[in-house]
């Protein structure tokens, strides 16, 4: 019987997992070095849906020590855990450590992991450090491998509503194909109702996409609405292009009203 891939991917998010790179892996502390290593591997702890960087303990050339508080209890909630979770809340087995450099102390920011494949091997809070990849530095989170970004052109007609109120409508959007995640219409500035949005001070970082900008209903509520004013090379297509959460808004597409997906922004 054939298998969708996707459910085996959805299957693993209870283990451990793991996958080596080829890359050189850097992370800083302001201007002190932290680790240096062409031996890292991405790391996923059970229900995490991004990766973090592992390195061999060798490579660590700050200070750890065991951390001397006791982080957050793991949420009782089920299903998966978002880069907005906090890397204190461990779900491998492990140990806790303090990371001192640079004359300063952070609290439990790393974990020496105790799985036996990965016996060595220390992972690092990617929030408190500057990182790159080779000499590219990275945000948000490391790019994971098994996932792919592809911009194609479209000419299907796109009217996006909010109770009934048009917030844009385009005959020729961009598609963003992202891996498990919902497909991503980007329309141009002059399709957008603009007086129904409002810009807020909201924003957040794509290690595939960029820096993006968001806006929310004149009438007030949730972000509904963001842009990538100058994105990665992998995304130029769609700079300054606009995007709709279709979890927050309604979409009409070649007529036909799609269903809101559920996804962790709904």
């Amino acid at each position: 019987m054939a298998t969708r891939i996707s459910d085996l991917i959805n299957q693993s998010l209870p283990m451990l997992r793991y996958e080596p790179t080829q890359k050189r892996v850097r992370a800083n502390f302001g201007k002190t070095p932290v680790l240096d290593t062409s031996s890292a591997v991405l790391v996923w702890e059970p229900r995490r849906v991004v990766p973090i960087y592992a390195v061999p303990e060798s490579s660590v050339q700050a200070h750890l020590v065991p951390t001397s508080g006791t982080g957050p209890e793991v949420p009782a909630k089920t299903g998966i855990l978002t880069p907005e979770d906090a890397f204190a809340l461990h779900t491998a087995e492990g140990a806790a450590l303090d990371v001192k450099v640079g004359g300063r102390t952070l609290p439990g920011a790393a974990f020496r992991l105790s799985d036996p494949v990965l016996q060595g091997f220390v992972a690092f809070d990617f929030r408190a450090f500057d990182w790159f990849e080779e000499d590219e530095p990275i945000d948000a989170h490391p790019r994971d491998p098994f996932k792919r970004v592809e911009v194609l052109a479209s000419s299907r007609h796109l009217r996006v509503e909010l109770e009934g109120m048009l917030l844009a409508e385009t005959r020729h959007p961009k598609l963003l194909f992202e891996t498990h995640v919902p497909t991503r219409y980007y329309v141009r500035p002059g399709e957008v109702q603009w007086d129904a949005l409002v810009g807020t001070d909201s924003s957040s970082k794509c290690p595939y996409k960029g820096t993006a900008n968001y806006w929310a209903p004149a009438s007030g509520g949730r972000d509904v609405a963001w842009s990538y004013a100058n994105p990665l090379p992998e995304a130029a297509a769609i700079a300054g292009l606009v995007c709709f959460y279709s979890e927050r808004t309604d979409f009409i597409l070649d007529g036909k009203r799609l269903a809101r997906p559920h996804t962790p922004f709904d």
